[in-house]
């Protein structure tokens, strides 16, 4: 691949294993509020979204009112209800040290909000490797470029100097939106069937074959 400056990481499913816990957060969330249960595609193909658009996607017939308390309850059962295990892929903060020992600049482009993602940062250790990031709560959603073109102008980045990394077709639409390259994995929420859509410069099965793409 073609030499770059800055590495755009997703969170949920790229460095984290946390796609089965937002499922069933979600499907929780659902059953304790009398609602109909989304598939656990369904969820998965909401991932990567702001919770407003990820809610709007599973309930097109609800009111944004409506999310008020579907909101609050999710996030009690992710933070406090729901002890499904989130941890780090195997070979992610390996895959963090050595890109930065090889000079490369990290920064973060996720669905989360700003809160969760400073808490899972400060749980992990990996605050440090991150020069900047972006939240769904301070930026327009993804497939919406905004995200990406923040960091970009903020860190003084030329679109052709950076790569977005990510396992959800929302990741990669917001790259190609954004005019920078993207690479999918496929260990997280969306098959590689679904991911080629989108035609990334490649799709790695594991962390460390970043590592192995950008010799």
């Amino acid at each position: 691949m073609k030499p770059y400056e800055l590495v755009i990481f997703d969170w949920d499913g790229t460095l984290m294993d946390s796609v089965s816990k937002i499922v069933t957060c979600m499907q929780q969330m659902a059953g304790s509020l009398s609602l109909s249960v989304p598939s656990e595609q369904a969820v998965r193909d909401i991932i990567g979204l702001s919770m407003d658009e990820a809610l709007k996607t599973l309930y097109p017939l609800l009111d944004k009112a409506d999310f008020v308390p579907m909101i609050a309850s999710y996030k009690d059962h992710y933070l406090t209800l729901n002890t499904t295990p989130s941890p780090l892929f195997d070979g992610s903060e390996r895959l963090l040290t050595e890109l930065a020992a090889r000079n490369y600049r990290m920064a973060v482009a996720t669905g989360k909000g700003r809160n969760g993602l400073n808490r899972v940062l400060a749980e992990t250790g990996l605050g440090h490797h991150f020069e900047s990031s972006r939240c769904a709560d301070e930026s327009k959603s993804k497939p919406n470029p905004d995200m990406l073109h923040e960091l970009l102008e903020q860190l003084k980045v030329a679109p052709e100097r950076a790569v977005m990394v990510g396992d959800s077709l929302h990741d990669l639409n917001m790259a190609n939106n954004a005019g920078i390259d993207a690479v999918g994995v496929s260990y997280g929420a969306h098959s590689v069937e679904k991911l080629i859509t989108a035609k990334p410069k490649a799709i790695i099965t594991e962390p460390l074959g970043l590592l192995t793409l950008l010799k």
